[in-house]
């Protein structure tokens, strides 16, 4: 059977997975997006379904004075002796932390933070069969940075009772090429006789690629692999169907077959609105080096898998499904975000906090994963605030993004349009609404709204390519949500959304 590329379609990168049993998990940065990491389980490698986040209370973790594209960094996910490990970073925070759990739904652990001894980003585990329990990570150069983006591939001990680090430091890998830039998100395995690290290196846009060392000895020294980069597409060009191919994971499932799950962007016309997706790639052995993709070198668009699966789309209903999916930008507020299941609705609190702030508004969204789609939802304004308004947003970041709001008691409809922080209102009528509803094609979204019976247009080819990480910059895709704002003004009023769809 094959499966489709990408795995995860929309802004999931930084891929870790591993094996438990039968199954497989799977989590991804979600920087300063709240739940933090969504942890996915497969059977199969080819069919994914979230089944939570290890971050998912507030008491978890803290983005407060955080930029957007701070926050939570390239998790990873291991498995040993009964119970699940997750480590990552908070960037601009407290740092490198551990969440552990016997089961993979949770309940999570509060984060055991690493401290000051654990500098750098991108950590992982690594289990030796002796026991030992490695902590591995990138930092700057531990003899002072040459360059932007000179850094190290570092090691040391982790006592997993204590969450301390112990013994010796060992610096391993500096990275393959002369001068290389961002050697990041290693993991260290063992296959044979040999202990492999796997990193990413030359920063995570058009230049990112995957290199592999080799040693018998686990703190080296490592050898790299003469055949690196062993996955990139940088030589490809800006063009490609698929680039910034990078920062990679590998597993080996219950038939012996090796994968590797991997970053890459779907660009259209130069422009990523969907940010670093999650793919999948076969991996082949040979002369104990690893091979991707043999006779190929490249991400396939379909991946062959042993086990029979059934994928397809389907529409996100999203007031029927899971929580698990939702996202909030930073740590929301107590009862900021009421979701009723059984009557199929959100209540959305107003806040002061508005979409061009780094604190958290009321904003419940999901991932954008498809060049052409529709979001839509009913709406109720509760409120007796001019300044109150409800509706739904394309949001890239606090900087870039567009809102189409409804004033209820000004009776007004908005579209606008923020860019590098300026915001331009594109167009406003007078008038009652109750429903709004986004089309999006590609690099262009159509906005309709309606009242009573029947949808009307109110702006068509919307241009969307300043949405994109091309454009604004940072490290997150596109999400698209329902939101409301007392736009800096106290407030006791409140939005309530029904049929909040995604197709």
């Amino acid at each position: 059977m094959y499966v489709k590329n990408p795995i995860l379609p929309g802004f999931y990168p930084d891929p870790s997975v591993c094996k438990a049993g039968n199954k497989f998990y799977l989590v991804n940065s979600t920087f300063t997006y709240f739940p933090g990491i969504p942890i996915f389980e497969s059977e199969n490698m080819g069919e994914w379904h979230q089944i939570g986040n290890a971050i998912d209370k507030n008491s978890h973790i803290s983005f407060e004075g955080c930029d957007h594209s701070q926050g939570i960094y390239a998790p990873t996910v291991r498995f040993n002796k009964g119970r699940f490990y997750i480590i990552a970073t908070n960037v601009g925070k407290e740092g490198n932390f551990i969440v552990t759990a016997e089961s993979p739904e949770g309940p999570w652990s509060e984060p055991h933070f690493l401290g000051e001894e654990a500098k750098g980003i991108d950590p992982s585990l690594f289990f030796d069969e002796d026991g030992t329990c490695w902590y591995i990570g990138q930092r700057e150069n531990s003899k002072g940075s040459k360059y932007f983006g000179d850094c190290e591939i570092w090691m040391r001990r982790l006592n997993i009772e204590t969450f301390s680090l112990e013994g010796q430091e060992y610096v391993v890998l500096k990275g393959f090429q002369k001068n290389a830039v961002w050697p990041e998100g290693p993991h260290l395995y063992k296959r044979g006789g040999y202990y492999y690290i796997l990193h990413a290196e030359g920063g995570t846009e058009i230049n990112h690629c995957v290199v592999v060392a080799r040693s018998k000895i686990v703190t080296g020294p490592y050898e790299y692999c003469p055949r690196n980069p062993i996955l990139t597409h940088r030589h490809l060009g800006k063009q490609a169907e698929i680039t910034c191919v990078g920062h990679g994971d590998f597993v080996e499932d219950m038939y012996g077959d090796w994968y590797m799950v991997v970053l890459g962007c779907r660009p259209e016309q130069g422009h990523t609105l969907r940010g670093r997706e999650t793919f999948l790639a076969k991996v082949e052995w040979e002369e104990d080096w690893p091979v991707i993709n043999p006779g190929r070198g490249i991400l396939e668009k379909e991946v062959e898998i042993q086990e029979k699966m059934e994928r397809k789309k389907k529409a996100l209903i999203l007031h029927q499904n899971s929580s698990h999916e939702f996202l909030v930008h930073g740590v929301p507020k107590t009862g900021m975000i009421i979701r009723d299941k059984e009557a199929g609705s959100f209540t959305l609190k107003m806040q002061e906090a508005t979409l061009k702030e780094d604190t958290s508004p009321s904003y419940a969204a999901v991932r954008l994963q498809d060049s052409c789609c529709y979001i839509s939802a009913e709406f109720q304004l509760v409120s007796e605030e001019k300044k109150d308004c409800a509706g739904l947003a394309i949001f890239q970041d606090n900087k870039n993004h567009i809102r189409f709001e409804y004033y209820g008691q000004e009776k007004s409809i908005r579209l606008v349009v923020c860019c590098k922080e300026k915001e331009e209102i594109v167009k406003e009528i007078k008038d009652e609404a109750e429903a709004f509803k986004i089309f999006i094609n590609g690099l262009k979204a159509d906005f309709w709204w309606r009242k009573e019976r029947g949808w009307t247009s109110f702006a068509s080819n919307v241009d969307l390519r300043f949405l994109s990480t091309e454009s604004a910059g940072g490290f997150t895709g596109c999400t698209v949500g329902i939101y409301a704002s007392s736009n800096g003004e106290k407030s006791q009023g409140y939005a309530r959304f029904e049929k909040f769809i995604y197709i």
